[in-house]
């Protein structure tokens, strides 16, 4: 008896060679199919194998006939052919065991490699090497020749039901032969929440996100599809920044916010009803740091508005229109209680609660340049975005003869004050294989410009925060198909102003001229403050 093709199929499929799909993912989704398939099979060889090794049934004799019969045995009757007949039937059982037994063991190995049914497990390891170097204000420099580091994701899906899945990730971030443990003003912030996974710290793994989606195809009787999400948000890496990632774009838009943080989102995708290409409106609130004691005091969890205050985020992601060629995409946060270090008397770990930030950007992407003007030109994505952010300060003076200061102001002055930013960015195919790229970006921000973009993957500080310009070029290039990749990428940084990379109040967000650090209310600070700053990182990355 002849195999069935499936089982036939089935060590290629394990080696990967029987598989067209270009994603893991799609491999994994093939190879459940197969193993569905093959399970089928076995079910279908069971029966067939219980079919045959039960005798049929014989007729009952009729008495009459009985006492007819002679002393013969049945056996003594048997002839040539029906022991031949036999022969055949033990040998077709054999084989039917043999069958089965092959295709258990290749359905245990599928289900090794898909990991079941429904989880699904990925590891997304990086080693870089950057070389950095920084101008101060005063003409000093500062430098890192060789800064090695490894970072970890490990992915983790779950689809529960057609409706309801989990995603997660856990990360590790570090340095080659360094875990940083300072309590020095500055290094204290290493683990800060926003950044946590995205900085060189240590190498503690921590959950980088954790979050259900919940997904259905009509809202309240509509026909309208939606989707509800909470948890650690999926947040950096979002729309633009990740093109020189070489990541999926997740949810939030580069260039107004890049941070780690807890919250919901709701998207509700518009383009049954009403008719246009790519529309959908989502909702998104969040909680990027919470006002609670410690455990180990006499109130646990009680409010410390006095240390660290509640800062929300709410706002909402507005596409309306995006036919896959041209997209046009907008997005407006408000964000309270933002924060700047307390200076006096000492640099401290608390804060000062200084005021909100309203945020909006809109960009528009063209995703193939012309209309088949030429294969290279198809391939080709060039992006326009700009950003508006207005300070919203709250007046602390009434508090200034308790706590010896004023906090009043945000990014150096007491009014409302609105910031600009352009970026503009253009990604093309490589010329060395179909699927690698490089790309050159240009972003150019003024004295007041802000955006919450802390766990950017730039060493030297978010390039998007950027008070002055800040240009980039990047080439990237998979080695073995979609596992193994390389990238070489340059980062530029030319600072007008002081402050991008600070907190919010008038101290570490303070914006001054570069001129004007020589010569300061806190004296000279030139010294610590950037005017360039560059990065050269190379980089190989394995995705699995």
């Amino acid at each position: 008896m002849n195999k069935p093709l499936l089982l036939s199929l089935t060590a290629a499929t394990l080696l990967g060679t029987s598989l067209n799909a270009e994603t893991m993912y799609e491999r994994i989704q093939s190879m459940e199919l197969q193993m569905k398939q093959m399970q089928q099979e076995l079910s279908t060889l069971k029966s067939s194998k219980a079919t045959t090794s039960t005798l049929p049934a014989k007729d009952d004799e009729d008495e009459e006939d009985i006492s007819n019969k002679t002393t013969l045995t049945k056996s003594t009757l048997k002839n040539d052919d029906e022991e031949e007949d036999d022969d055949d039937e033990e040998d077709e059982k054999v084989d039917l065991e043999e069958e089965i037994k092959d295709m258990q063991e290749s359905i245990t190995e599928l289900n090794k490699a898909t990991n079941g049914n429904h989880l699904k497990l990925g590891v997304d390891y990086r080693f870089a090497l950057d070389n950095i170097q920084y101008e101060m204000a005063d003409g000093s420099k500062k430098s890192n020749d060789a800064l090695m580091t490894n970072r970890l994701w490990i992915n983790m899906d779950w689809k529960a039901t057609n409706h309801l899945s989990f995603s997660g990730q856990l990360a590790y971030n570090k340095a080659f032969g360094q875990r940083t443990d300072d309590d020095t003003a500055g290094y204290n912030f290493e683990n800060f929440d926003w950044i946590a996974n995205e900085n060189a710290y240590d190498d503690i793994i921590r959950v980088r996100s954790a979050y259900f989606l919940y997904k259905n195809d009509t809202f309240l009787s509509t026909n309208v599809p939606w989707t509800f999400s909470i948890g650690r948000r999926p947040s950096t890496n979002g729309h633009l920044i990740n093109l020189r990632d070489d990541d999926g774009a997740a949810s939030p838009m580069g260039h107004t916010i890049n941070v780690e943080f807890d919250g919901l989102s709701a998207k509700f995708t518009l383009e049954d009803v009403t008719g246009i290409n790519g529309m959908y409106f989502k909702l998104c609130a969040g909680r990027g740091m919470t006002s609670a004691a410690h455990k180990f005091t006499s109130t646990p969890y009680s409010n410390e508005d006095n240390i660290n205050p509640n800062i929300d985020l709410a706002g909402f992601i507005f596409v309306p229109w995006n036919n896959g060629h041209y997209g046009i995409a907008t997005q407006y946060y408000y964000a309270n209680n933002l924060i700047d270090q307390r200076f006096s008397p000492t640099p401290t770990n608390n804060f000062d609660t200084v005021g909100g930030l309203h945020s909006f950007t809109a960009n528009f992407t063209i995703n193939g340049i012309g209309s088949e003007w030429s294969d290279y030109l198809d391939d080709t994505t060039l992006f326009i975005s700009g950003a508006v952010s207005k300070t919203d300060p709250k007046d602390r003076s009434g508090e200034a003869a308790t706590l010896g200061y004023d906090p009043t102001g945000m990014l150096g002055s007491k009014d409302s004050e609105v910031g600009y930013s352009a970026w503009i960015g253009l990604q093309m195919p490589s010329l060395v294989s179909e699927d690698g790229r490089w790309g050159i970006e240009y972003n150019k921000g003024s004295k007041y410009w802000r955006s919450i973009t802390y766990a950017e993957d730039t060493n030297i500080g978010s390039k998007i925060a950027t008070r002055g310009d800040a240009y980039e070029v990047y080439f990237t290039e998979p080695l073995i198909d979609d596992i193994l990749s390389l990238q070489i990428r340059y980062t530029y940084l030319d600072y007008k102003y002081s402050g991008s990379n600070g907190f919010f109040g008038n101290t570490t967000g303070n914006s001054i001229t570069i001129s004007d650090t020589m010569n300061t209310p806190m004296g000279n600070i030139a010294s610590q403050v950037v005017d360039t700053a560059q990065d050269i990182r190379f980089y190989l990355r394995y995705r699995y």
